[in-house]
Formats: structure tokens, C-alpha cells, sequence
């Protein structure tokens, strides 16, 4: 006799409709949880460095909180890909929340005691929060087939950038807040980004029943099982490497290509004479296209496809690199166009990258090969946003645009070399048959 549990996990394998409404009821609770984790990462983009820089009275260290949450989240995408393999995306991704949050409760604690080290501690616990914003776009593709889960994973990047957006605009008031209470107005945001995270923690704990990595997991076994029992089994490790080997090449190329470029298109702007207020609308414009272009992006990932998305990722990462290089310094209306077209090939590329891994995982090892690769984005977007710099003091803005546009044209012969495998292994499996 089955047990309740056996039972349940049989009626999602004998009831695709009963899936597709968990697949849905899923997707709704982790977008949920993103636009809460969304308006957290407010905090460590817009006031990080200003506090840093007020608590030690000195800007030589004001990029070191931006370090400091890049070192976390790289950590924390590790840590959460375990504890979700482990236990499940709900365990993991609320653990992870939360931490984040506890960071955010010590960043102002430590504000509020004007001491440093503590400071620079809680930044790296905070990154968690970071961190694992980013890993849940995973999660909505648990239960997708693979037509579905590129828009599964925009879709959760789109309800990304509601709480992305809300939480800058609500610096100020969080600022007005903490003098309120008594705390540093810097630390305001950090107030917000605790609730955010610990909220959207909760909101995976309390709601993500049943886990979907657990179905997925449960569902592959079964599927195994009868497979192997009518000698149809047949495991393709090879194509699993190399679609893993191109969706983190991928990944990491755009995250490298877009934060070098981006990270020093204020500082080219300030030298030629643009304020803050042309600075913030170029970046805004980038935002923008980075997230919400997402839900189109994830509908052509799934019809049109993963290569040719990405050789889309790489050509319009070359154009935007082309025209932040030879746009005239004084142009804020082709700054504007070259800054949402790096906005978008990244969005293309991560995208079409997170896709690729999907499909090239199984439930069993797939949460944590997805914390694995994400420690490597994160330490691209530092090693980007450091280089930059020294290629800019060293050479010029320019050199590093084109750098970054010509770079990213190694995405193509990666994905192309993705496809020539996949055509040769499916050449030798026919002819075995």
C-alpha cells in the first residue's frame, strides 16, 4: 500500500493538469517573493558606498561595501545551492532571505554604533539576500517543461524589477524614517532591505508547499525507473557537460561585459561635464533594459531558441560596445541607447544561459550545480566592475567599450560549438538505434 506522501507525489505523475496548476501556483509564489527581494537590494546599490564613506570620512574605501556584498553573495549562491539540493528550494531560498535580512537589522546596528569591522561584516552577511535573489529565478523552472522555462525565468526577473525600482524611490522617506527613530538617515534603506528580505523569506517558507524541486526530484526517479525497466534508459553525461560549459560561458561573459562598461559610463560622464541628474537617467534607462524587456526575451528563448538567442546576446552586447566607444561625449541620447543596449544583451544572455543550465541538469544535482555557477557570476560582475578601472586610468573609456563589445563576440563560436556537439552526439545515437 502506498503511503500518503507516494500517493501525493503519484497524483502529480498520473495528472499533468494537477502539475500544470502547481507549475503556476509556483511560478505566482516565487514572483511574490522576488518583488520583496527586488526592493532589498536597494539598500547596497544606492546608499552602501555613501555610508562607508560618511563612517570612515574618507572615499579610498567606498567601493569596499560593493566588495564586500559581491564576496557574500558569491558565498551565499554556494550555500543556497546546497541547502536547496539538500532540503528543498523552500529551505534554501527562505534561509537565505532571511540571512540577508539579519545583515541588513546588523548594517544598521552597526551605523547606529558607528563602528566599522561590524559594518563591513554585516555587509557580507547581507549579500546573502543578494545572492539569493538571483538563485530563485531557478526555482520557477522546476516543474516547466522545456518550452516553458525560459518565460518562467523571465517572468520572475520581471517581478524583480517592481521591487528594484520601488526601493530607490523610497530612499528619501526610509532616510526621514531613521532619523525618526534615531538611527544614521543612511542607514534608512537598510531598515528596508530587512523587511524586504525577511518578507520574502517568509513568503517561500510559508507558501512554497510542496517544494517543486522535490516533485521535479521524485518525478525524474519515477520516470527513471520506468524507463530502466523497459531498457529505454539511456543517460547523456557528455551533452550535460557541454550545455553546462556553454549556458556559464555565456552568463559570465555578458556579466563581465556589462558591469565593466557600466560601472564606468558615470565616471566617463562626470569627466565630460554631465551631472548627476543626466548620470542617474542613462543608468535608469540600463536598469530598465536589463529587466524589463524580460518576459519577450523568455518567450523567444523558448520558441526561437537558446543559440540563437545567445548569438543575439553577444551582437547586441558588440553593438552597444561600439557605441558607448565612438558616441560623442556630449550625447546623452546615444549614451541613453548604448546603456539600454548592454542592458538588453545582457538580459539576453542571462536568459538564454539560466535556460541552457536547466535543461542541461537533472533534479538530482541541479540545485546545487545552479549555486555552483552563480558563485561564478558574481565573481565575473567584481572582476569586471575591478578591471574596468584599471583599463580606464590605464587607457581610455573607449579601449574599454571595445574591449568589452569584441569580447562579447566569444559567445558565438561557444554556442555554435554547442550545437555542432549536440548535431554530432545525436548523428552517433541514431546510428547506435
Amino acid at each position: 500500500m502506498l503511503s500518503k506522501e507516494q500517493d501525493s507525489i503519484e497524483s502529480y505523475i498520473n495528472s499533468p493538469e494537477k502539475l500544470k496548476k502547481l507549475y503556476k501556483r509556483v511560478l505566482f509564489v516565487v514572483s511574490l517573493s522576488q518583488i520583496f527581494g527586488g526592493a532589498g537590494l536597494a539598500a547596497g546599490i544606492t546608499v552602501g558606498a555613501l555610508l562607508a564613506q560618511q563612517m570612515l570620512g574618507t572615499d579610498a574605501y567606498a567601493g569596499v561595501p560593493s566588495a564586500l556584498i559581491t564576496i557574500g553573495s558569491a558565498g551565499a549562491a554556494l550555500i543556497v545551492g546546497r541547502l536547496s539540493q539538500r532540503y528543498g528550494r523552500r529551505t534554501g531560498l527562505s534561509t537565505g532571505f532571511i540571512v540577508g535580512g539579519l545583515g541588513s537589522i546588523g548594517v544598521v546596528i552597526a551605523a547606529l554604533m558607528n563602528n566599522v569591522i561590524l559594518l563591513f561584516a554585516c555587509l557580507l552577511i547581507y549579500g546573502a539576500g543578494t545572492a539569493t535573489n538571483l538563485q530563485a529565478r531557478y526555482a520557477g523552472t522546476d516543474l516547466a517543461n522545456k518550452k516553458q522555462r525560459a518565460t518562467a525565468i523571465s517572468t520572475t526577473m520581471v517581478m524583480t524589477t517592481f521591487g528594484a525600482v520601488a526601493g530607490p524611490n523610497l530612499v528619501e522617506i526610509m532616510g526621514e524614517f531613521a532619523l525618526f527613530i534615531g538611527v544614521p538617515a543612511l542607514s534608512g534603506p537598510f531598515i528596508l532591505s530587512a523587511a524586504a528580505f525577511i518578507l520574502a523569506g517568509l513568503v517561500l517558507f510559508i507558501m512554497l508547499r510542496p517544494d517543486p524541486l522535490e516533485i521535479a526530484k521524485r518525478i525524474a526517479a519515477y520516470k527513471q525507473e520506468n524507463a530502466q525497466a523497459n531498457n529505454s534508459y539511456s543517460p547523456n553525461k557528455t551533452n550535460n557537460k557541454r550545455g553546462l560549459a556553454v549556458g556559464a560561458t555565456v552568463m559570465v561573459l555578458t556579466q563581465i561585459v556589462m558591469i565593466a562598461i557600466m560601472t564606468m559610463t558615470p565616471v566617463h560622464m562626470k569627466h565630460n561635464g554631465h551631472g548627476l541628474a543626466a548620470i542617474g537617467i542613462v543608468i535608469g534607462f540600463h536598469i530598465g533594459s536589463m529587466y524589463l524587456p524580460s518576459l519577450i526575451t523568455g518567450v523567444l528563448v523558448d520558441k526561437v531558441g537558446r543559440t540563437a538567442m545567445s548569438i543575439a546576446s553577444g551582437i547586441t552586447l558588440l553593438f552597444a560596445g561600439l557605441l558607448a566607444a565612438f558616441a560623442p561625449s556630449d550625447s546623452m541620447i546615444l549614451l541613453v541607447i548604448a546603456l539600454s543596449l548592454l542592458g538588453l544583451g545582457w538580459n539576453f544572455g542571462l536568459i538564454s544561459g539560466t535556460a541552457q543550465i536547466v535543461d542541461s541538469t537533472e533534479p538530482s544535482t541541479r540545485a546545487k550545480t545552479q549555486g555552483t555557477l552563480d558563485v561564478f557570476i558574481a565573481l565575473a560582475g567584481a572582476s569586471g566592475g575591478a578591471l574596468s578601472g584599471v583599463v580606464v586610468a590605464n587607457t581610455s573609456f573607449v579601449t574599454l567599450s571595445l574591449g568589452g563589445g569584441l569580447l562579447s563576440l566569444l559567445l558565438i563560436p561557444a554556442v555554435i560549438w554547442s550545437r555542432r556537439g549536440k548535431v554530432l552526439t545525436n548523428s552517433i545515437n541514431q546510428k547506435s538505434v
